[in-house]
Order: structure tokens, then sequence, then C-alpha cells
């Protein structure tokens, strides 16, 4: 697990692909059920991901994920509405974004407001329709954000088509050659949408098949790690 520690009444951790039940290529701590993998797996992974976090299972609370700009507010134990972000003010919901490639990302109210957080999956396709925009505006106030690990951009080839919006929307420099720097191109979104301090983890999950799944490197079939928040 990687933690991250906001100031605040806040409990962040992004999950690896360590400490779970799962066999194969969803070894061993895959989240994810839209998969092969064994149902009952999953849902001991879940389980034990958020005794870390300090959550309760029964009131997790899930997307749909479809690479939109769609935020909800979470809702106690609801899962499979569409969207890709969720967040709260309420205390003791644990939320839960999926990735395998794509960045997980948390934010967090912070400088002494009332307590609220946010998960998002961020994708190219979302970043571009601004799913980090609409994070930042469901959760209002100042906030701080941390990045988690996702495909690099030593590893994420794109083609002209996703080459070009990215360049004329974050700056020329989130290409590198043929390979684009998603990690960079989130971090301005949050800058840009007002959120003042953003922590990356920039872990490329291609290039670390121990400790993360990765759809792209394993053409399709793997886990999902994630990332799980829960104001205290």
């Amino acid at each position: 697990m990687i933690r991250w520690e906001p100031a605040g009444p806040y409990s962040v951790v992004f999950s690896t692909r360590v400490g779970g039940v799962s066999e194969g290529p969803f070894d061993s701590l895959n989240l994810g059920r839209m998969t092969d993998d064994d149902p009952e797996h999953v849902e001991e992974n879940r389980r034990r991901l958020l005794r870390e976090a300090g959550g309760d299972p029964e009131r997790l609370t899930m997307n749909r994920q479809t690479h939109s700009a769609t935020v909800r507010r979470a809702r106690a134990g609801e899962r499979g509405e569409p969207g890709d972000g969720l967040w709260t003010d309420e205390a003791g919901v644990p939320m839960l974004a999926l990735a395998a490639d794509c960045l997980p990302l948390a934010l967090v109210r912070g400088h002494g407001e009332r307590p609220a957080a946010a998960v998002l999956h961020v994708g190219w396709r979302g970043l571009l329709q601004g799913i980090v925009e609409a994070g930042a505006a469901a959760l209002g106030g100042r906030q701080e954000a941390a990045i988690g690990p996702g495909i690099g951009p030593c590893c994420f080839e794109v083609g002209e088509e996703v080459a070009e919006p990215f360049r004329s929307r974050f700056g020329s420099d989130v290409m590198r050659g043929r390979n684009l720097d998603l990690w960079t191109a989130a971090e301005r979104a949050l800058h840009d949408a007002g959120v003042e301090h953003v922590e990356r983890v920039d872990l490329c999950t291609s290039c670390n098949p121990e400790l993360f799944f990765s759809h792209r490197r394993d053409a399709g079939r793997t886990g999902r790690q994630g990332v799980v928040a829960v104001v205290a």
C-alpha cells in the first residue's frame, strides 16, 4: 500500500497488486470484478484494502467507470452507477476508484475547511473531457491532491489524434516524442482547476509488473489497483 497523509481527518491509500488472494494474471490484490477473477477473491481483496484504510466494506461506494468526466456524490454502499469520480463530506463512507494504467487520483479539502474528499479515475479521455475540473468543482474550497501510480511517459505511446489535443491543452512538453506524460498533464489540470498543492507518486504501472497491474503491458488480461479515500 502507498499511503497519502494530507492534513485533516482523512485516510487515503493507493493499492499495489501485493497482499491479496487472487491467482494467475490477477495475482494477488485484484480489486476489479469486471475481470475473469473469482468474485469472492475480489471481495476479500477489497476487504483487505479497506482494513488498511479504516473503512467499513458494507459502506463502500464505487462507480461503473466509463472514461467520462462524471463526478457523483458518494452514497454509502452504492455501486454500479456510471461515472469516474466520487466525492463526499460525510464521515465513514469509503470511496474506491480503480485503474490499470489510468491514474487513480485523490483530492481533499485542506486549510481547516469542512472535511471532504474525492477519488477520480483519470485516463487520457477523461482528462481531455474535464474529469479533474469536475472533481475539483464538486469538492470546492481550497484543495490538495495526490496522483497515484499510472502508466508513465516511458511507456505510454499514443497516436497523433491523442497527442495533438494534449499539446494544445497542456503544452508541447507533455509529449516526449510519441509518448504522453499523463502524470504532468494531470498535475497541470489540477493546478488550472485551483488545486494549490499536488503530490505525485510517479511509479509506472507498465514498468513494474511485480507491483502493479497494467492493461497495456498485459494485453487486457490483468487486474485492477486503485485508490480508496475515507473522511474520518
